[in-house]
Formats: C-alpha cells, structure tokens, sequence
C-alpha cells in the first residue's frame, strides 16, 4: 500500500507509491543528456573565447593574467539572460490592490574551468576553487541592500533546464525578496524550535544519523542524506554536521571534505542510474539586516541550518501533482539510499 510522508520542516506530504515501485536501476534518462555544441560553434564559457560574453565580474585569476582575457581558473560573469539585473532601483509602488518592485537584484554565472569539462569531470581542486569563488561572491552580495536573499543552484541536463552547452558552470541569483519555499522552512524551523528549543534539522540529523536507514555518506563535517519525505526519485541532502544557518560564513578549511562529499555522492549515483539530469540547491538563511527594526527571524541563528539539495530528474511533475500539493515518489528513499550507499566507484 502507497504511503503517506509528511516532511517535518514544511509540513509537505509525500505519497510513496509503491504499488508504482521501480527498482533503483529503472531510473536511467530516457534521453541522452549528453548533447552538446555541434563541431565548429564555440564555446563562450571556454578560456580564450572571453569576448563572446559580458565582462567579467570577478575571476580567479593566474599572476600577469588581464581581465576579460585567458589566463583565469573561475571566472564569474552577468547572465546572457538574467532574471534580476543589478541596475535601477527597487520603485516599490502599488497597481490598484496589487503589489510590485522593479526586477532588481543579480544573475551570475560562475564558469567553474577555463577547459570544456562537464560537471562529472571536475577536478577535485576545482570544484574547491569554485565553492570559495561563490562564498566570496555572496559575501560581496550581502553589500547591497536591496539584495535579501542569495540563492545558488546549478542545473545539469536538458530535462533540468541545463541548456546545451556541458560546460561545468553554477548560477547565482540575488533576489529583492525571501523566496517562498525558503519562507516555509524557515517558518517550519520555528515552531519546532519554540516549541523544543532545538533545531530541526539537528534533531533530524541526530535521528538519522543513529538508525543509518537513509545515510548515504558521511565525511568528517558533512552528511549525506536520502529525504525521508523525497519528493523525487533519489532526492539526497548535504548537510553540515555542526549547526550553521549561514552557508557563506562556512570554515573555509572544511571545504575539501565538503568537496569530497559531493564528488561521492554523485559518483556513487551515476554507477546506479548512468548520466543523469539534476537540479543542485542551496538553502541558506537569509541576510538579517533589518532584523532589528522588522523583528523577524530573530531565533533563526538557532533554529534554522544550511543544506544542500540534490534534486534528479527522473520523474514528471503533472495534473495531479500540480492540482493537489503532492509529489508522488515511485522509489521509497530507503531503497534508494541502500542502492546508492552500496554502490562501488
């Protein structure tokens, strides 16, 4: 009989259908989500081919090296099609009974290697590189004042949103507002904590770490976990084994392990389900500037903490999903986490 999970942060509920199982190896991509340029057209993410995009907003750069040419490891630039745009200003204004705010805020894209490399093919000292080039751009963020949430994600495939071009890159959005699902965790994370002064996720992470039913991997400062109320197939979170709700004040030396971690997991899910297309989230605390004069949030040092969010895309969203609230799971995350744990690389 299918079963009904509610996620303990949000409240959410999941159905687990297993009278619609499949086994952990009938998840592969349907389609390939390999397809890349076609011979001849260039890359604008590639090292020399610097003038097919934006100027730079900041870059990793090697010593005697310019900006805007060759010679960078990370080079961060403004979406060819950003959402928000950094300019202009917020003109908060009414329509009527309606509410709106100019689109402002930032898009960037962080180009994760000078050389065409997918994300599978990252080097590990890379992808360290990377994580402290997007901790340095949100810190930087956090200056402007019209920005209240940064947001980073990455997506991989064509079913994802990852466009065509394989060349390993992040998205960074900052955004004028705290976003909705942020809001529910947050939210979620509060009543628990005044209620238990505790935090969820620790509690949660307490739990799960002690039966080992849904845990993954671990390293010595991360975990990985299946969601207990996975709204997709092989959904898996990394979190931060000491409570933290700020992703962008991490320890910088506990990066390489968080790295490691990463390079793991998905190494350990592509032996299982092959080349898969996914959507890769950050959920951090808001910036708290105003949390004096607002008095909201005030507990959220406490009560809420960062993660990750590995989100595959193996399933489709439709009516009811989409009519009702739900998601509908065909693989119990307990399936999917003894066939990932399991899994030699």
């Amino acid at each position: 009989m299918p079963e009904l999970r509610r996620d303990p942060v949000i409240g959410r509920w999941v159905i687990i259908s297993t009278e619609r199982a499949k086994r952990p190896d009938q998840f592969a991509p349907a389609v390939s989500e390999k397809e890349d340029l076609p011979p001849g057209e260039k890359c604008p993410f590639c090292e020399g081919n610097e003038g097919l995009t934006a100027p730079e907003i900041s870059a990793l750069r090697r010593p005697g090296s310019r900006p805007n040419g060759p010679g960078w490891d990370i080079r961060v630039i403004p979406s060819i099609s950003p959402l928000l745009q950094i300019e202009g200003s917020l003109d908060r204004h009414g329509h009527g009974m309606y509410d709106l705010i100019n689109a402002r805020g930032a898009h960037e894209i962080v180009i994760e290697s000078p050389h065409h490399l997918r994300e599978s093919e990252l080097p590990k000292e890379q992808m360290v590189k990377s994580i402290n080039v997007i901790l340095d751009r949100i810190q930087d963020l956090e200056k402007d004042r019209d920005i209240k949430y940064v947001l980073i994600f990455k997506n991989y495939g064509k079913s994802a949103g990852g466009g065509r071009i394989q060349h390993a890159r992040t998205q960074i959005i900052g955004t004028p507002v705290n976003l909705k699902r942020v809001k529910e965790e947050l939210t979620g994370s509060k009543v628990y904590y005044d209620y238990k002064e505790r935090c969820i996720f620790c509690d949660m992470l307490k739990q799960e770490m002690q039966f080992g039913k849904r845990v993954i991997a671990e390293s010595k400062y991360f975990v990985a976990l299946a969601a207990f109320a996975a709204r997709f197939p092989f959904e898996t979170w990394i979190v931060p084994k000491e409570h933290s709700c700020d992703f962008y004040k991490v320890d910088r030396a506990k990066v390489p392990d968080f790295v490691e971690l990463m390079r793991t997991v998905f190494a350990k899910m592509r032996k299982v389900i092959g080349d898969f297309p996914f959507n890769f989230v950050l959920h951090t605390a808001p910036f708290r500037r105003d949390l004096g004069k607002r008095g909201y949030w005030e507990t959220v040092e406490y009560d809420y903490h960062w993660h990750f969010e590995i989100l595959p895309i193996l399933t489709r969203v439709a009516g009811f999903e989409w009519g009702s609230g739900f998601y509908i799971n065909p693989l119990p995350p307990e399936e999917a986490c003894k066939s990932v744990k399991e899994a030699v690389i």
